[in-house]
């Protein structure tokens, strides 16, 4: 069997809902599970709901951004793309969508507890459950053997809203008992990226762009053969073609290299993807869903180290320094305090350096969890902090890259070690 990820982009308007259907038939007779991302910039529209719900706007000149609103808006986006899809208004895929927007209607008309988190899960998890509705619905109309899943009820997870931590023993037992029995006979299952559920069937969400670690959950506990992530790249860049006008595409990748890659950041693969797969040396592909007869890039057991540098940027960032308040040194007890902190506000980390009697860190500029995190480290740490900087790692570096992504910026941050660079910069006023 073979798993296909679709992400947003690949499922963003009925031409690309289409396109996912003729890359499918590409393989008529293979058992493929397809996990599929919410539509477009759903996720966004989603969350922007989920923020509206939580805290209502009371500011009168955006009386307009309400609830309501962008709720409207969703709805119109989703029905547009089926109305393109599904010329017949009588389709009962019409009803189906309709039923899961009475569940979003009931989500924000209740009174939100306390927990966001929870909230969040709530309502940003039903993009990928009406993106996989209305893409199971298209693939059958086009001849197609699909079935739609409800991926909660194989991926289980703790109640860690927002990064709900697998129990990956209870999930294979379900995968073994209501999954594979499923994946048989050229058959292609459509289930849901980023979602998982808990034991009081709440749902949760496998952290932002989590929908690759889905796919690699799932293709751990089914034993696939191979793993296929379909972007809109021809595969896996030395760069980001948004920051380098010229950009290389890699053909093989170590898993360690993949690794090393998504952990400093790399867009194009979610972080948690790659240890599943090369714990069963299953190879993941990268391709293009523009062009599905390209190669694309391979991640497996290859040893060698990659024959060119990459690049990796991350803006909004936000340098924190702490120091102790009195005359002591910042030592072992310190760290365990201050990580503490960081995960309990669950911020992360994404370069650190530590000195005697300070310890700075670079961390995503989040205006829901920052502020908490810093007001709670003041209590018993000297807390300074920089906005608005930039954090490139390089990978595979030299000086001449270095001074490359360097020109007319100030380094406040570097930290080396034999293959990696992380510069943590301020533009140059």
């Amino acid at each position: 069997m073979k798993v296909f990820k679709f992400g947003g982009a690949s499922v963003k308007d009925a031409i690309a809902v289409k396109n996912v259907a003729e890359i499918l038939k590409r393989f008529p007779k293979e058992n493929i599970l397809v996990v599929i991302s919410a539509m477009g910039k759903v996720t966004n529209a989603l969350e922007r709901l989920t923020d509206a719900v939580f805290y209502p706007v009371k500011n009168s000149a955006d009386q307009n951004i309400t609830a309501a609103s962008i709720l409207v808006e969703i709805k119109k986006f989703h029905f547009d793309i089926l109305s393109e899809l599904f010329p017949s208004k009588d389709h009962p895929v019409f009803n189906e969508i309709n039923n899961t927007f009475v569940e979003l209607d009931w989500a924000i008309e209740d009174v939100p507890t306390e927990n966001y988190n929870y909230e969040y899960d709530k309502i940003v998890s039903l993009g990928e459950v009406l993106s996989t509705k209305i893409v199971n619905a298209y693939l059958i109309e086009a001849g197609i053997k699909s079935h739609w899943k409800d991926v909660r009820d194989y991926i289980q997870t703790d109640n860690t809203y927002r990064e709900g931590k697998v129990d990956w023993e209870l999930t294979q037992s379900l995968v073994n008992k209501l999954l594979m029995p499923e994946c048989q006979n050229g058959s292609v299952i459509i289930t849901q990226g980023f979602i998982g559920g808990t034991s009081e069937n709440f749902t949760t969400t496998l952290g932002r762009e989590g929908s690759d670690y889905t796919a690699a959950i799932l293709a751990f506990t089914t034993n696939a053969e191979s793993v296929t992530i379909w972007k809109d790249v021809p595969g896996v860049l030395n760069a980001d073609p948004k920051w380098f006008d010229e950009t290389k595409k890699l053909d093989q990748i170590s898993y360690q290299d993949a690794i090393e890659l998504a952990y400093y950041g790399a867009t194009v693969i979610h972080p948690k993807t790659i240890k599943p797969l090369q714990n069963k040396k299953i190879p993941l592909y990268v391709k293009s869903f523009l062009h599905p007869e390209e190669k694309g890039t391979v991640i497996n057991e290859i040893q060698s180290p990659l024959p060119i540098p990459c690049f990796i940027f991350k803006v909004k960032q936000v340098l924190i320094s702490i120091s102790p308040k009195d005359f002591s040194f910042i030592a072992e007890e310190n760290f365990s305090d201050i990580f503490n902190l960081f995960s309990e506000k669950q911020v992360k980390v994404n370069v650190m350096q530590n000195s005697a009697i300070s310890f700075s860190v670079s961390v995503d500029a989040d205006e829901r969890k920052l502020p908490d995190l810093i007001k709670t480290l003041q209590k018993k740490y000297r807390v300074l902090y920089n906005d608005n900087l930039e954090l490139i790692t390089i990978r595979y570096y030299d000086q001449a890259t270095i001074d490359r992504v360097t020109i007319d910026k100030k380094v406040l941050l570097e930290v080396k070690s034999r293959y990696t660079v992380q510069l943590v910069v301020k533009p140059m006023d």
